[in-house]
C-alpha cells in the first residue's frame, strides 16, 4: 500500500510569514524604543540639540544678515540641529549659544547654516523625535 501518505507529511513546518515579519519589526524596533527611552544627560559644549517645534530665535551678532537685508530673529525648522558654543545661564532656564547646522533653507525667515542664534533651555530638546519624520511624511501624504 504505498499509496497512502503519512498525515505528518502534509503539514509542513514551514514558520508563517506573519511570525517572520513580527521577529523583523520587533529587531528594528528595539533600537528606536531604547533610544527614545534613554535618559538625556547635562547640556555640554559641543553637543548637538535640536530645535522643539518651529522657534523664532534671536541672532546673536547684530548686523548679521539673514536674507536679504540685516535681521535679529529667524526661524528654525523643527529638529533643526544646533550645536551649544556656550552656556550663558547655568539654571534650568537659561540661554544657550548654539550654531545652527544642517539647515538647507537660507531663504528668509529661516536661519541659514552656521548662524549664531541664542536659544532658552525650553525651545530645544537634546534628542530629536523619533516618530517625527513618519508623522510628517503621513501629513504630507493625507494633505494632497
Amino acid at each position: 500500500m504505498g499509496g497512502l501518505r503519512d498525515s505528518d507529511d502534509d503539514v509542513r513546518s514551514d514558520p508563517p510569514l506573519w511570525s517572520m515579519g513580527l521577529a523583523v519589526l520587533v529587531i528594528l524596533a528595539a533600537p528606536l524604543i531604547l533610544y527614545s527611552l534613554a535618559p538625556s544627560g547635562p547640556l555640554r559644549t559641543g553637543d548637538t540639540i535640536f530645535s522643539q517645534g518651529q522657534q523664532q530665535v534671536r541672532v546673536v551678532a547684530p548686523g548679521t544678515t539673514v536674507g536679504p537685508q540685516a535681521r535679529e530673529t529667524c526661524l528654525l525648522d523643527p529638529n533643526t540641529p544646533l550645536i551649544i558654543l556656550e552656556l550663558r545661564d547655568e539654571r534650568e532656564e537659561g540661554e544657550i549659544l548654539a550654531t545652527v547646522q544642517g539647515n538647507p533653507v537660507s531663504e528668509w525667515p529661516f536661519c541659514p547654516p552656521h548662524t549664531q542664534v541664542c536659544v532658552n533651555t525650553q525651545q530645544i530638546v537634546q534628542k530629536p523625535d523619533p516618530l517625527d519624520a513618519p508623522k510628517r511624511g503621513l501629513s504630507w501624504i493625507v494633505g494632497k
